[in-house]
This record gives structure tokens, C-alpha cells and sequence, in this order.
């Protein structure tokens, strides 16, 4: 009797099948791990190349860049000299500020005083008042003290006035002397002054013969001097006026010489508002 014979499957091939291949190689990866994995946390310096930094302007600033990169070349140069021009004009007034301090420090100089000692008036006593036009002579005995100043003399230009007037109405003009005063010393002088077609209202005349009366005749003696300052054997300033205002009183009107009674002097430089 014959044995039966079951038919044996076939043993499995080491090869996959050729669809399967084809689907492993031609199928995606998931979209999950194509991703860039985070950076860790911490800091991070960017280096960005320096030729992009100088030529590469932002975008915000380079509307600016252009501006400033099509301006023309003569217009910058006229700038950079005017630049250079004002430099050098800071730097001398800064110079001269520094040397004039150096010299107020090493000679510390100080306003000169001035005062009226006598006045001898003539043509405007009690008869003389009566006419309508008086020709007024005066002789003024002035003192100039520069004993405050010990390197520094002063110069007295031809030039000066002095003038005499009462209650605003001029008497009389004259001449102040030219002279050179050194340090420390004090100089009296006397000049004379000499006034045409002088009139007086009725209330002034009142009023003058009155002070006259009571001794106490007010004027003011007013000078107007050009002077140059010397600052030891070398150094001297420019010409300048000096502005000089006495309030005195005397006590009469007479050709001898009167008492005169100063009331204060001001003195007034506006260039060397420093010297004072």
C-alpha cells in the first residue's frame, strides 16, 4: 500500500519581494524627524564680516548714508574750513583771555581818584546875574590820586574836556592837561574854563542867589579824558575814554578862590570794564 505524500511549502526566500523594496525605498519619512532639533539655551555671539558692517549700512539708516555719500567733495572742504576757522578764532580769544587774566594778577591795577580842591569863578555875582547873557570864567584846582596802583601808570592824552554846570545849565569848558602819572603818585593841576552867552531863567537866578546866600552853591564838574594804561616799562593798552562825574558844593561865587566841598566822584571805562 502506497504512503500518501503531503506536498512541502517552499522554504522562505532570503529576498524580500521586489513591491516591498520598491515601497521601502520610494515611501517619506515622517515629517517629525526631517525638523532641526531646538538649540540648547545660552548665549551666542554673531560674527558679521567687517567689510558689511562699514559698506552695508541698516535698513533704517540708509536713506542717511546716501544723503551723506552724494554730498559734493568742495561742499565738505568748505565746511571743514570754516570749522578750522572758528577753532583757530576760539583758541586766540581763549589766548588773550589767559594772558590778560596773568597780567590783572601780576599788576592788580586800580581806578585812579579824582577831586575838585578850589574853584575861582568869575561873572556870575549879583550884578553879573542881572544881564541876560554872562561869559563865566573858572579856575579849577584838580587833584588826581594814583596811589592805589603800585607797577601801573597812567597816560593822560591831549584831548581831555572838563566841563562846570549848575542844575544842568553848562557855566563854563576847559582843557584837562596831558601828563604821564606814574605809580603812587598824586598830581594837582589847575586849568582854566571859560563859558559864552550863559542865561539864566528868573526862578534860576532866585534859586542861585539863595545857595549863594546860604553858602552851600551846588555844581558839577564833569571830565571827559582819553588815557592809555602802562603796566611796568613795557606793556601798555590801547587809548582809551575815561568818564569822570564830581558833585561839590562851595560856599561863593567870588573871583577868589572858593572852598570846594566834594560830594563823590564816579568814574566810568566801559572797554576796560576789568581794569577797574
Amino acid at each position: 500500500m502506497a504512503d500518501r505524500v503531503h506536498p512541502m511549502s517552499a522554504p522562505p526566500s532570503s529576498t524580500p519581494p521586489q513591491d516591498h523594496v520598491a515601497a521601502t525605498e520610494t515611501t517619506p519619512l515622517h515629517p517629525s524627524f526631517r525638523r532641526t532639533p531646538p538649540p540648547t539655551p545660552g548665549t551666542y555671539i554673531v560674527q558679521i564680516p567687517k567689510d558689511q558692517v562699514l559698506r552695508v549700512p541698516p535698513p533704517d539708516r540708509a536713506r542717511r548714508y546716501k544723503k551723506l555719500a552724494a554730498r559734493p567733495v568742495r561742499q565738505r572742504r568748505v565746511r571743514r574750513a570754516c570749522c578750522g576757522f572758528f577753532g583757530a578764532v576760539l583758541l586766540l580769544v581763549l589766548l588773550a583771555a589767559a594772558f590778560v587774566g596773568v597780567v590783572y594778577l601780576v599788576f592788580r591795577p586800580r581806578a585812579p581818584s579824582f577831586s575838585v580842591t578850589s574853584l575861582s569863578i568869575r561873572g556870575l555875582d549879583a550884578l553879573a546875574l542881572s544881564s541876560s547873557s554872562l561869559s563865566p570864567q573858572i579856575d579849577a584846582a584838580v587833584r588826581a590820586d594814583n596811589g592805589a596802583n603800585k607797577k601801573t601808570g597812567i597816560d593822560y592824552r591831549h584831548g581831555g574836556e572838563v566841563t562846570v554846570s549848575y542844575h544842568g545849565e553848562q557855566l563854563a569848558v576847559g582843557q584837562w592837561p596831558a601828563f604821564f602819572q606814574a605809580p603812587r603818585n598824586v598830581t594837582l593841576f589847575s586849568t582854566v574854563l571859560t563859558g559864552k552867552g550863559v542865561g539864566f531863567t528868573e526862578d534860576q537866578r532866585k534859586r542861585l542867589a539863595a545857595e549863594q546866600a546860604a553858602g552851600t552853591v551846588p555844581l558839577t564838574v564833569e571830565a571827559m579824558v582819553p588815557v592809555r594804561v602802562k603796566f611796568g616799562k613795557v606793556l601798555r593798552t590801547w587809548t582809551v575814554d575815561v568818564k569822570s562825574r564830581c558833585e561839590v558844593t562851595v560856599d561863593k561865587l567870588a573871583e577868589k578862590a572858593a572852598a570846594a566841598a566834594n560830594r563823590g566822584c564816579r568814574i566810568k571805562v566801559r572797554p576796560l570794564w576789568w581794569w577797574w
